[in-house]
């Protein structure tokens, strides 16, 4: 087996590694560590979890120590830019720990806490600066950052930067930057609009795929449990009665739901803590950092967390509300499972739910074993409800608007439905219950 001795890293960065109790590199930082060093545009596909920060991180150090240019004011020579706040510090923290015994300077800029410090960071210059798309046109706008030295440039989470409305911000970045430059370009899916922005930012690339695109971790226990939507939270606790999930992540959609939950936990005894959009950046790194200490024992998250959080340890990833999209659900479980450990994923499902569970078996072209043995199974979720074909199909589609297809359905009427074809949404339902009718007596057999 490689290890990490094995690759053409200098001194520091193996003593750095050997420290921080690295050895094997994963496939990801194996293949795309040496190709970074010779200097080649690099196109990487990989989901969070590979081992893709260290895969460009080291060898970028490596690439600044050995050509060390005097930093300039307000300049960075590397320039890694990510889609959330949290991902940012992570990255950060890691450059930290690799690069302990150079002498190179970095800097985290993102928004959500004040700027005083991050424009002080950038006074002198630095070697490495990590941010967010924000908060780096606002400090370029106020003239506290200039990114005509740029030597390098990193795109992070590609695919992320287009679902929350990124990439409109990257390409009023990328004029800033030098046009002679190395460019490194990572993205868990490669959608059209993705693809052209790769197209656009790199010469002459090398590829690097080292997961296949719409599939979940292999080593994911995926399982779900059919329950009514009141009896959610009993069968939380019925769970967690199991010593065995000791950092459990919990999945909501909406915030309140997740400040509910964590409230409700806590009045049983339960260490939590949620992480959400309304929450201060210090609230969240705060629960972060309890979270992956042990101090609380679940993180109750929206789909903000789902990518780009890199805790070790999450033995169980629960969705209390299904994901509306399978996407989300594919990044929600990969929480757990990560850097080669074995994880569990459970999904709570009602009845109106099911059709998003359909969507997600389809995309995923897996089916996700069901759980009934639990004491608040529901047999009207599981057995009687109708699957929704038609709203399979709408989460699918709208999974596909959200990888940048978004002009596939010009030929449609305005009242079209999701697969095309116009009609009463009130005569759609009343089929729809007359079905079920029929199907119930069917079930109860003739009457006497």
């Amino acid at each position: 087996m490689t290890k990490f001795t094995d690759l053409p890293l200098v001194a520091p960065l193996q003593f750095a590694l050997k420290e921080a109790g690295y050895e094997n590199p994963t496939p990801i930082q194996l293949q795309t560590i040496p190709l970074i060093l010779e200097g080649h545009d690099l196109l990487g596909v990989a989901q969070t979890g590979t081992g893709k920060t260290a895969a460009f991180c080291l060898p970028i150090l490596q690439l600044l120590a050995k050509n060390h240019i005097r930093r300039e004011p307000k300049c960075a020579r590397t320039l890694i830019l990510t889609p959330t706040r949290e991902l940012a510090i992570q990255i950060h923290q890691n450059l930290e720990t690799y690069s302990k015994h150079l002498k190179l300077k970095h800097a985290v800029i993102y928004g959500g806490v004040g700027q005083g410090n991050q424009v002080r960071d950038l006074a002198g210059g630095v070697d490495v600066l990590v941010a967010t798309p924000g908060r780096l046109m606002d400090l370029f706008g106020q003239k506290h950052l200039r990114l005509d030295k740029v030597e390098i440039f990193v795109l992070d989470e590609a695919d992320r930067m287009l679902d929350m409305g990124f990439i409109h911000d990257i390409k009023r970045i990328l004029p800033m930057l030098p046009k002679k430059r190395h460019n490194l370009f990572f993205s868990a899916t490669m959608p059209k609009e993705v693809q052209e922005l790769a197209t656009r930012i790199l010469h002459e690339p090398k590829k690097v795929e080292v997961t296949p695109q719409a599939t979940t971790a292999e080593k994911i226990d995926q399982s779900v449990m059919f329950v009514e939507k009141a009896r959610k939270f009993e069968l939380l606790m019925h769970l967690l009665e199991d010593n065995n999930l000791f950092k459990v992540l919990v999945f909501m959609q909406m915030k309140h739901g997740a400040n509910r939950i964590v409230d409700k936990l806590t009045k049983q005894g339960v260490q939590a803590a949620g992480i959400h959009g309304d929450k201060s950046q210090g609230a969240r790194q705060r629960a972060l950092e309890d979270f992956r200490s042990g101090k609380i024992r679940v993180l109750v998250a929206t789909d903000i967390a789902a990518r780009g959080l890199d805790i070790d340890g999450i033995t169980h990833v629960i969705n209390f509300e299904m994901p509306h999209l399978p996407d989300s659900y594919v990044h929600r479980i990969g929480r757990t499972a990560r850097a080669g450990a074995e994880g569990k994923s459970i999904s709570f499902c009602t009845a109106e739910e099911k059709s998003y569970l359909f969507a997600i078996e389809k995309t995923t072209r897996q089916k996700v074993a069901v759980v009934t043995d639990h004491p608040f199974h529901s047999e009207e979720s599981s057995g009687a409800a109708v699957v929704s074909v038609g709203k399979a199909k709408a989460a699918i589609e709208k999974q596909q608007q959200h990888h940048g297809h978004r002009g596939g359905g010009a030929g449609r009427s305005a009242g079209s439905g999701p697969s095309g074809k116009s009609g009463n949404p009130k005569k759609r339902q009343s089929f729809f219950k007359r079905r079920k009718i029929a199907q119930q007596n069917k079930k109860q057999g003739p009457k006497k």
